[in-house]
């Protein structure tokens, strides 16, 4: 039987989700070789990591051969902490976020979460669908931006452990229900985190509905290769596998698209976030735009990899999503203070939110990739590989 399996089944006798078990995490300024080691003794386990009102919420770890080690919170599906070795096997927390619930919290920036009910922007925060038009929150004046005020990323889901043959597994799952942040229909939806040994963070979010309505789930973790608490990403190298953009006025397209040869939005061949930063414009400066995805919108190809010539990190990332949403953390300002008291700077992280293209609810050629109908199930599904050179 796959170790793996053998540890789940071990835990199904249990009462879950009262036993705590030991984390077996090292800590990020740990040295771990490169190559096949002994598997850790509890690849997935669990522990309390505070409430909301009442609510506990949970984290789990799960962790490889390899030592790669990724925790996951209930409140908003949200990966905390990503720790991966660089060239000479130091373990390093690539993902920007922090040590507490409470700031998760009181934070709007979406650190690791999943974000829902759909993610990006909805123009004007309004949108038509049956005849029926409907206004959601402008919580991102004058549009509607990752769900709303309350969107998936403030919510706590439900968690529970799963087989896999490719390593630790995790299911998380939430129910928004009908009129929730004023979208219409009931939507179960789930979100599943797993870590193999072949350092493949994989993860996949499906979704269902009992009424038609919009539905574009995002990962939105920030990517550091140098470490989360060593500056910017500006001297990371990015390659995008897309040759066109959606150019955008005020971060909504015109439903349009654009070559990127010949702009600052030409990620083709691997450059320095650096070298377009100033020209990609935008107030905060820098980029904060959707990228068309070369290839078949709905299987799953090369979307983009990421590189750090200090630490020698690799990110390389497939999806099957037609888009994908290059954030440079503009927003941040250094009031932010994250994981061990370090204080998050403009460009101290990147997002690669494979999606839906925005405001796709609002462009007659684009609305149907966005809705979902009953009977229907939305398959995003994401793999970030992690590598050193």
């Amino acid at each position: 039987m796959n170790r793996y399996i053998e540890w789940i089944a071990l835990a199904g006798t249990l009462a879950f989700g009262c036993a705590t078990r030991t984390e077996g995490a090292a800590p990020s300024g740990a040295a771990r070789p490169r190559g096949p080691l002994a598997p850790p003794a509890a690849p997935l386990t669990h522990e309390p990591y505070g409430k909301l009102g009442e609510q506990p919420i949970e984290r789990y770890t799960l962790s490889n051969a390899h030592g790669l080690v990724v925790r996951v919170i209930t409140y908003g599906a949200t990966v905390t902490e990503l720790h991966v070795p660089d060239r000479s096997g130091q373990l390093g927390d690539i993902v920007l976020g922090f040590d507490r619930l409470e700031d998760y919290v009181q934070h709007a920036s979406f650190f690791g979460a999943t974000v829902g009910r759909v993610a990006n922007r909805i123009a004007n925060a309004h949108f038509e669908l049956g005849g029926k038009q409907y206004a959601l929150a402008a919580n991102s004046p004058p549009h509607h931006l990752h769900g709303g005020n309350k969107g998936w990323d403030k919510v706590v889901w439900s968690a529970e452990p799963l087989a896999s043959e490719r390593g630790p597994a995790l299911q998380l799952r939430y129910v928004s229900k009908d009129g929730e942040e004023g979208y219409p229909g009931t939507v179960t939806a789930t979100t599943v985190y797993t870590l193999t040994d072949t350092d493949d963070l994989e993860i996949e979010m499906r979704a269902t509905t009992d009424q038609p309505t919009p539905v574009n789930l995002a990962h939105h973790s920030y990517f550091n290769l140098g470490g989360h608490a060593s500056g910017l990403v500006t001297a990371e190298e990015l390659q995008l596998f897309a040759s066109q953009y959606t150019p955008a006025t005020g971060q909504i397209p015109s439903g349009q698209l654009a070559p990127v040869q010949g702009t600052p939005f030409d990620f083709t061949q691997p450059k320095p976030i650096a070298r377009d930063l100033a020209a990609a414009g935008g107030t905060p400066v820098g980029f904060d735009h959707n990228f068309v995805v070369d290839g078949d919108a709905h299987q799953l190809r090369k979307v983009a990899r990421l590189s750090d010539p200090k630490s020698g990190r690799v990110l390389t990332l497939e999806a099957n999503q037609p888009g994908v949403q290059l954030y440079t953390g503009n927003y941040l300002d250094g009031k932010t203070t994250g994981k061990a008291g370090v204080a998050y700077a403009q460009y101290a992280g990147l997002c690669l939110e494979t999606q839906k293209f925005p405001n796709s609810i609002n462009v007659p050629a684009w609305r149907d990739e966005v809705i979902l109908l009953p009977g229907q199930t939305y398959e995003h599904r994401m793999r970030f590989h992690f590598s050193a050179e």
